[in-house]
């Protein structure tokens, strides 16, 4: 039988290729499309019908993990805007720093201390509007609390008064970098200790300064920027001079990103309060809150962890269909919704596809090479749509081979480094319901 389904597949491949020329009996009621052809030699002793079915029930809700691992993030983010749904986002990050040497001249003078903060091109909503950062000497050891990870709800205290403040207006495709002035207070500290031979290795300097919080303002109301987490790009720059007989030597230390300890003592705080009512009824990870309840709407939010969840509960019924089958493709569309995207609150090119078993446990990544891409053919229409292709997932579900109370869930693939968001019509929604279109190969064997 294996071999035969094979051989069918084959034949679509070709058909759906263009390679071959059938005839196509149109022919269809409530459930089905159905072409009917009868092949080849290969197939003398099957005949074969081709069944092209939109109608099977796709069941989309949506879920949010209860934490996301942000220590491993590639990139700090800094920033504040506040969403219509999804509430306030707030992004700051917290890192840990060590010099590059331990060793000032003794006839040395302090200068200034500044931090360098290099753009990695990365930012969500509204760069036009000015952001503020807030520069944090960090209070207590920069260490998780139960394992080896930090967590987007992750949190450390800090002293109140800044060690820097900045106001800006970001260009994270300028390919530049932002300077801000640390108060001298902090530099005079750091250099004499250094200069005086208090603090000789990395242990001594851990002890003595925990590290940093870069943080926007409360009253912040524009965009989340990337920066750099290369401890080239950024970094505290000490600027110190020496006297000597004809004139004044400038120099610097730099104190960068502690990238030698294991793991590297830093995560961003990615938190999203007062979203639309629905969305706080999330409030542990084995909630599914259904598209019925949320406006016939999923949602998806990185960074944050809001996934949009997908099954697909009546695959069996495939079943019903007389004589043996199998599923030859599969794609499900799925369309965001009107006007919930724009040039600040961008849609994706593609989306990962991952798994979740019934307790919302991320399993898998649903394979290396199924994404939903994003289908802008008919944009001028304004008809535009993610595709999944699903079909071996769709035949493993129908098999049994996977169970059937798994799901899929789409965010973005940095979803632990970004704070893209995105609203999605789920089923129940008339004009533009989740749809999953098949093409189901019938054959009757002899």
């Amino acid at each position: 039988m294996k071999v035969l389904i094979n051989q069918i597949r084959a034949l679509y491949i070709l058909i759906v290729g263009g390679f071959l020329t059938i005839t196509v009996h149109s022919c269809s009621d409530d459930i089905y499309n159905n072409s009917e052809f009868v092949a080849g030699e290969t197939f003398t002793d099957s005949n074969i019908r081709l069944i092209l079915i939109d109608t099977l029930t796709v069941s989309t809700s949506t879920m949010k993990f209860d934490s996301l691992v942000t220590s491993e993030s590639t990139r700090i983010l800094a920033g504040k805007y506040t969403d219509e749904v999804f509430g306030t986002v707030t992004a700051s990050s917290y890192m840990q720093f060590l010099p590059k040497s331990y060793t000032i001249d003794s006839e040395a003078v302090f200068d200034s201390i500044v931090m360098v903060l290099s753009y990695d091109n990365y930012y969500y909503n509204d760069t036009l509007q000015k952001n503020t950062l807030r520069i944090k000497k960090i209070a207590e050891n920069l260490n998780p609390e139960s394992d080896d990870y930090f967590y987007n709800t992750s949190s450390i205290s800090y002293d109140e008064a800044d060690l820097g403040f900045h106001e800006y207006n970001p260009r994270p495709l300028a390919g530049d970098s932002i300077i801000i002035k640390l108060v001298d207070d902090f530099g005079t500290d750091v250099f004499s200790k250094l200069q005086e031979k208090k603090i000789i290795n990395s242990d001594e300097y851990r002890d003595y300064f925990k590290g940093i919080g870069i943080l926007p303002d409360d009253t912040d109301n524009g965009s989340i920027i990337g920066f750099s987490k290369s401890s080239e790009n950024t970094y505290m720059r000490l600027y110190y001079s020496t006297d000597t007989e004809y004139e004044s030597k400038q120099d610097y230390l730099d104190i960068q990103l502690n990238a030698l300890t294991s793991p590297i003592p830093f995560f961003n705080s990615i938190t999203a309060e007062d979203p639309i009512s629905p969305l706080q009824t999330l409030t542990n990870s084995k909630i599914n809150l259904e598209s019925s309840d949320s406006y016939n709407q999923s949602y998806v939010q990185s960074g944050v962890g809001i996934a949009m969840r997908i099954q697909f509960p009546s695959i069996l019924s495939l079943y019903d269909i007389p004589g043996n089958g199998t599923i030859l493709d599969g794609t499900l569309k799925i369309r965001p919704v009107a006007q919930s995207y724009n040039d600040n609150l961008k849609l994706r090119d593609t989306l990962a596809v991952y798994v979740v078993n019934q307790k919302n446990e991320l399993t898998e990544t649903l394979s290396t090479t199924s994404y939903a891409i994003l289908n802008r053919d008919n944009q001028e229409f304004n008809d535009i749509y993610y595709e999944i292709p699903l079909a071996y997932y769709l035949e493993e579900l129908q098999l049994r081979d996977r169970d059937l109370d798994d799901a899929l869930i789409l965010l973005p693939t940095d979803y632990n480094t970004s704070v893209d968001r995105f609203i999605m019509s789920g089923n129940g929604n008339e004009e533009n319901e989740t749809i999953l279109e098949l093409t189901y190969g019938i054959y009757d064997e002899d």
